[in-house]
């Protein structure tokens, strides 16, 4: 007490005194609740404005197959209406394979900087599904993943769940077995027990594996990249075909069953979008859906009025065109066509605008240019050109590297020669440098000045 008798301190005062700190150090600390309470609804906050995304890419699926580009030989409802909701792009061009599309769709670059071998990419590398799931996105994988590496890989690659067939490098990829009816499916870190997937169709089980994840994360942003089977070979019935029942060959195929495949494809796209309706967040998702190459040269469909044969595993213009919608409601506008030229690098860097984040800078070199500002009906700085490195390294047949670039109208190889694609699908009638117009030349150049910028 004399320390507090120098200061002609009373006891009285003294108890206000300590009642006055211990009033400070309360309010303090609820002010430390009320400012981690405010952070947390602020960061809450910033991550419920992020849209949910679903990406969803059909196998073997050409731009000539859905009804509202123009193909008539399939019944596509739900995709039609995906693009009457939102925009189709109407030049969109992938690889001739889907493991090459798949690298570049997942990395956004050219298969010459990261693609060496068939089915399987390097742990190094990074996809949209670490991009994502860095900005705060649930993700998941579902359907074919043909990257190699089963469960480490998906999850370094930025998947929190997922359920997948051939989760594991495999050639050739039948060696997996079934691809539909009683399929091998790798889920969340182990094999499904045959008791589950007996006489199951695999596209259901996926689909399905879709919507109960949705339903577990629509209280926040999430991400799902869905890789539909349908309508890959071996060409079978599905459920919805009476012979479904009975089929039990792994390899027969047969090709009749093909225009069922691609109903039974759109069907369940249809009970996704279902989904977000009867949940009420539709209006916050956007959805894509894109081929991942040409329509299988087995398989001739009528588009605009004339018959057309698929080029799968080609590089004209029947194996590298595919469709492409988004729907994004109130960002999109309803109903629009671009003509603007996309390739697969593109999706990376128009995904990180979807999310609202930077394109990433450790990611490696990256080639795509982002066609987000076009979703919102922004001008945005189309592509001039498309380049193409295919070399994909099968496990059986090989097949020689092409490299490419191209425009709209115009492809030029690097081997020199040079079409006009638009009139001539199959590439039968190269143009000789004798006969090209000045504005043909320049073409040539400006597409010639692509392949060669295009190195490690």
């Amino acid at each position: 007490m004399s320390f507090l008798r120098k200061r002609n301190f009373k006891v009285s005062d003294t108890f206000v005194w300590l009642s006055c700190i211990c009033v400070f150090y309360s309010c303090q600390k609820d002010f430390k609740k009320i400012n981690f309470s405010i952070d947390r609804k602020l960061s809450n906050s910033s991550l419920s404005d992020k849209p949910n995304i679903i990406f969803i890419v059909g196998d073997d699926i050409g731009y000539e197959i859905p009804a509202i580009n123009g193909g008539q030989s399939y019944s596509t409802p739900n995709i039609d209406q995906l693009a009457r909701g939102g925009i189709r792009f109407i030049q969109c061009r992938a690889a001739p394979l889907c493991s090459p599309s798949r690298f570049m769709l997942l990395t956004g670059k050219y298969n010459f900087r990261n693609y060496t071998i068939w089915g399987e990419m390097n742990q190094s590398e990074k996809t949209i599904g670490n991009m994502l799931k860095d900005a705060g996105y649930a993700t998941c994988y579902a359907g074919k993943w043909q990257l190699g590496g089963g469960d480490q890989s998906i999850r370094t690659f930025g998947f929190d769940r997922y359920s997948v067939w051939l989760p594991f490098k495999l050639c050739p990829e039948n060696s997996e077995g079934p691809r539909y009816k009683s399929a091998n499916i790798y889920q969340d870190g182990g094999y499904l027990p045959d008791s589950i997937t007996n006489n199951k169709y695999s596209e259901d089980e996926f689909a399905d594996y879709v919507m109960n994840f949705i339903d577990s994360n629509r209280t926040k942003p999430f991400f799902v990249y869905y890789s539909m089977i349908l309508s890959h070979f071996p060409f079978s019935p599905t459920p919805d075909d009476p012979e479904y029942s009975s089929w039990n060959d792994t390899l027969k195929s047969d090709k009749t069953y093909f225009p069922s495949m691609v109903k039974y494809m759109d069907k369940k796209i249809g009970l996704i979008i279902s989904k977000l309706d009867s949940l009420g967040i539709a209006n916050n998702t956007i959805i894509f859906f894109v081929g991942d190459n040409g329509t299988p040269s087995k398989i001739t469909s009528v588009f605009n009025g004339k018959k057309v044969t698929g080029a799968k595993g080609t590089t004209l213009e029947l194996g590298i065109r595919v469709p492409l919608i988004c729907k994004w409601p109130g960002k999109i506008q309803a109903g629009g066509i671009s003509g603007d030229l996309i390739d697969f690098t593109d999706f990376l860097p128009t995904l990180a605008g979807v999310a609202g984040i930077p394109v990433p800078t450790n990611y490696g070199t990256l080639d795509g240019f982002t066609f987000y500002p076009q979703l919102t009906g922004i001008k945005g700085t189309p592509r001039t050109s498309v380049f193409c490195h295919y070399d994909p390294m099968l496990c059986t047949d090989s097949i020689p590297l092409a490299r490419y670039a191209q425009d709209s109208v115009y492809k030029l190889y690097e081997t020199g020669l040079f079409y006009r694609f638009k009139n001539d699908l199959n590439e039968k009638k190269p143009l000789p440098d004798s006969t090209l117009t000045r504005y043909q030349r320049q073409i040539k150049q400006n597409l010639q000045n692509v392949i060669n910028s295009m190195h490690n």
